[in-house]
């Protein structure tokens, strides 16, 4: 079933919900290469980095009561000129609101900013056992480009990261 969401470019007053909805999918392992949860704290500056880069916001899926997921655009390489049309995407849903069009609709409003704004490759950075998120990408034309074989460690089980992009 689809939920009526509003989308939105992040602010601070959100840092506390982007990093619940983030740890859930570290506690879930498997999902991020991140093996334990952060403190707000820890996620400030990554917020801040994207609030003070009007090429490369968070956006904010919200319903009228709460965050439900969130889109971050990042640049590639900051600072090296040749790259600054390729950015990385990554996105995260509460587990509560899987399966209800969320991701869709964060994932169709970010391609048409980007496409806005003159980026031309966009790619994400994953482990191989996301499937929920090869299946988004994948249902919006993103392409596996390349994987990194065994290279994530989770308790004795090795899991190749892979990289899926698209051109704009």
């Amino acid at each position: 079933m689809k939920k009526s969401v509003t989308i939105r470019k992040a602010t601070r007053g959100d840092l506390h919900r982007l990093t619940s909805i983030y740890n859930q999918a570290v506690e879930a392992g498997l999902r991020t290469a991140n093996t334990r949860t952060q403190a707000p704290a820890e996620r400030k500056e990554w917020l801040e980095s994207h609030l003070n880069s009007p090429k490369h916001p968070v956006f904010v899926a919200e319903d009228d009561v709460e965050i439900l997921g969130y889109f971050s655009i990042s640049p590639y390489r900051k600072g090296r000129e040749a790259l600054r049309f390729a950015a990385e995407v990554s996105y995260y849903v509460d587990f509560e609101h899987h399966q209800k069009g969320i991701g869709a609709a964060l994932m169709e409003h970010a391609l048409h900013f980007c496409k806005k704004e003159g980026l031309k490759t966009l790619f994400a950075i994953l482990l191989e056992t996301n499937t929920a998120s090869i299946a988004l990408l994948s249902k919006y034309g993103f392409e596996k480009w390349a994987m990194l074989p065994n290279i994530a460690y989770f308790g004795g089980i090795e899991i190749s990261q892979v990289y899926y992009g698209k051109r704009i």
